[in-house]
């Protein structure tokens, strides 16, 4: 190993010296990869298991490469979904000492897939609609923290399912910035800009066959623009209205949580005669269900799952005619008696498929289909056993896709 290799890294971990840093990148081994689909970069990229976790890496210029670890650390530091850095190594030379590029570390985001990867499997109709609006989400979230991303698109993103739809989470940070706040500039250069990619990215896989030709790609281009400003209009504009109307305050809270983001503190106003009320959002974070889901479980989910998990417990708390006992109380029964055995009765080697807050979700449908289908209540060890039989078994596994040669799991470099 060179002597002139250096890690830069919070907490480096050794086992990373073992890697053949004297080859390119493109020509690693296949012992050392892990068969992982990756999407489209304009960079080098390999996955590489590293004891007991999967890391991504990337070759990439020595003062991006350190930029980009330094954006990507403070993401970590927010709530914002992104990958997590791991560290930079550089000092890279060949077996005749000619230079190599820097590599940038992240660890691999499990049960994640990159959008192409998607469009490969057997999906719903609206697969297209329900990425842009994960995509969108993440904007907003980035935005509000002051992150200019400077190359939105779909193939800078991975995907991860959210209960019926899926969550974002901000994969290449390369042409970043982070800012106080953004103006309103830069925040429609990145939705113009992210229009015009993904409107292209759709337009190649339609051409590959893998979207209907009969998809309106420019209409889904414009769902971006149109629901962004919709959900930047819900978190920032003042509502106006009637002093005798104050239940809309708990309305306009209610509609900020169903979107997902929790409001901290309001802003209220009244005209001089005080008739006219204004509101206006002032703290807002989002993730409303999968904080308030942390608090009574600790299970750490996506939004949308947080939500069906809520319900569920919910039902749980009615069945047992417990409303007028503490929620933590219950919730803690729900978990033991509920969602644990649920996801415990699955055999342990399907387990991998998918992330256990959407094997639960995905069994409840299957328990309101098979119910429905019998017209009865199917108890649900037999609702697990038909979900495992006729569905389970017949899924990818999402947590990796195993039995291929590392090359052939690319999808593009």
């Amino acid at each position: 190993m060179p002597q002139s290799l250096q890690i830069t890294a919070a907490k480096p971990d050794p086992a990373l010296l073992s890697l053949p840093w004297d080859i390119p990148l493109e020509d690693w081994p296949t012992d050392v990869l892990a068969a992982l689909p990756r999407g489209i970069s304009r960079h080098v990229v390999r996955f590489v298991r590293l004891r007991d976790q999967v890391i991504a890496i990337k070759e990439i210029g020595e003062t991006v490469a350190f930029n980009e670890y330094e954006l990507l650390r403070q993401l970590s530091r927010t709530d914002v979904p992104s990958v997590e850095p791991v560290g930079v190594i550089t000092g890279r030379t060949d077996k005749n000492g000619e230079r190599l590029e820097a590599c940038l570390i992240t660890k691999h985001l499990a049960f994640s897939l990159p959008y192409r990867s998607l469009f490969s499997q057997n999906l719903q109709p609206d697969t297209a609609t329900r990425l842009i609006d994960a995509l969108t989400v993440l904007m907003v979230r980035l935005h509000l923290i002051g992150f200019y991303w400077g190359d939105v698109s779909l193939s800078n993103t991975l995907f991860r399912r959210d209960a019926e739809t899926f969550a974002a989470w901000l994969v290449d940070a390369e042409t970043g910035q982070l800012h106080p706040k953004l103006s309103d500039g830069q925040r429609n250069y990145d939705i113009d800009l992210a229009r015009t990619n993904i409107i292209g990215e759709l337009m190649d896989l339609q051409a590959g066959e893998f979207l209907d030709e009969d998809e309106d790609v420019i209409e889904i281009g414009n769902q971006l623009h149109r629901r962004y400003h919709e959900l930047w209009a819900a978190l920032h504009d003042v509502e106006t209205f009637d002093a005798d109307e104050t239940w809309r305050v708990e309305a306009h809270i209610e509609y900020l949580n169903s979107l997902g983001f929790d409001v901290d503190e309001l802003e209220m106003t009244t005209d001089i005669d005080g008739t006219t009320v204004m509101i206006q959002p002032k703290v807002v974070d989002a993730g409303h269900h999968s904080r308030r889901l942390m608090h009574l479980t600790g299970l750490d989910v996506q939004e949308n799952q947080a939500r069906r998990l809520l319900n569920d417990l919910e039902s749980f708390r009615a069945a047992t005619e417990r409303q007028n006992d503490d929620i933590e109380f219950v919730a803690h029964d729900w978990l033991a008696t509920v969602f644990e055995p649920t996801i415990q009765a699955v055999p342990k080697d399907l387990r991998k498929k998918l992330e256990p807050a959407q094997l639960f979700h995905e069994i409840l449908d299957h328990r309101w289909f098979i119910s429905e289908q019998q017209h009865r209540d199917v108890p649900m060890p037999e609702v697990v056993d038909s979900y495992v039989t006729n569905v389970l078994h017949n899924r990818p596994d999402e947590l990796a896709v195993l039995g291929l040669d590392p090359q052939d799991a690319d999808l593009q470099d």
